[in-house]
């Protein structure tokens, strides 16, 4: 295949897009450097915390280290499946989901490393709903882009990774990071650390529901095949919660399942109203809507 015109050469860049919007975004706000985190601070405190404190930080950590390095392995045949249909400005904002991926690794990495000074295979937290999600429907997901790119493809590989990885597994890790660490005023470095990855997680959760919709308006019957992906997989993501709840006999900081279960779902529905809106709308209309979204979460 060859180039028979270039796009900012004839037409230009629609900056007016949700993902020119986001790509701005992006460069605003996703240019941060794991190895300028101070983590002293966090030794500390890290060696006041008692053994099954530790050992619940560790496991969410180690499912983090794995989720990041697997979306970065896993993500370039969605940026070429986007690149090969021509959309510049979807695929300018998609360069920076790789980075920021390879970067959100290399933070945990160093939380890891610096910090826990733990073991180097941590894999015994990777429960059997873990590698369901991880190890099989998130590489099987993107990685069938390759062979075929059709818009079905694109729907099961972006309610995988935008949908259930992101939408449902990191919002709720950051919600339970979060929940730890300010209730007792512990582990700043990682605090920000995590505060940053989710300020980019959300562009990508956004760029998601805007493929999602823009899909679905285009040719309703994908809706069918979105719902399919979404039954199949919502429930291990509620079990990898489940799993992390059974592992204490007293659960360490006092948390209580429902309360993050609730929030997942409570995540989970609110984007699946938005996507139900999507069917049989105009383009212009998913744009008003993407862009209400951006918005309202402008950081």
């Amino acid at each position: 295949m060859t180039h028979q015109q270039f796009l900012t050469t004839t037409h230009g860049l629609q900056r007016h897009t949700p993902p020119m919007r986001l790509y701005e975004k992006a460069k605003r706000l996703g240019i941060w450097n794991p190895s300028d985190i101070n983590l002293a601070q966090d030794k500390a405190d890290w060696q006041q915390l008692a053994p099954d404190e530790q050992d619940l930080l560790l496991r969410l950590t180690a499912m983090f280290q794995a989720g990041e390095e697997a979306v970065t392995l896993d993500l370039l045949p969605l940026i070429l499946a986007i690149a090969q249909e021509g959309r510049l400005e979807e695929e300018m904002f998609l360069t920076t989901f790789l980075f920021e991926e390879a970067k959100h690794t290399d933070f945990f990495n160093r939380f890891l490393v610096e910090v826990v000074q733990a073991d180097s295979d941590l894999s015994h937290y990777h429960t059997e709903n873990y590698h369901t999600l991880f190890y099989q429907a998130l590489p099987q997901a993107l990685r069938a882009l390759q062979a075929d790119a059709s818009p079905a493809a694109q729907v099961r590989a972006s309610v995988t990774y935008n949908m259930i990885v992101e939408g449902v597994l990191a919002e709720t890790g950051y919600h339970a990071y979060f929940t730890v660490m300010q209730q007792n005023n512990i582990l700043p470095g990682v605090r920000e650390g995590i505060r940053l990855l989710q300020q980019d997680e959300s562009r990508h959760i956004a760029y998601g529901i805007f493929l999602l919709s823009r899909l679905v308006a285009a040719d309703d019957s994908l809706w069918a095949v979105l719902e399919e992906t979404m039954n199949d997989l919502l429930p291990p993501a509620l079990g990898v919660v489940g799993d992390a709840f059974a592992a204490y006999d007293v659960m360490p900081f006092g948390l209580e399942e429902s309360v993050f279960t609730d929030y997942a779902l409570n995540q989970f529905q609110k984007r699946v109203e938005r996507l139900e809106k999507a069917r049989g709308a105009s383009l212009d209309e998913i744009y008003r809507v993407t862009q209400r979204a951006i918005d309202q979460n402008d950081s």
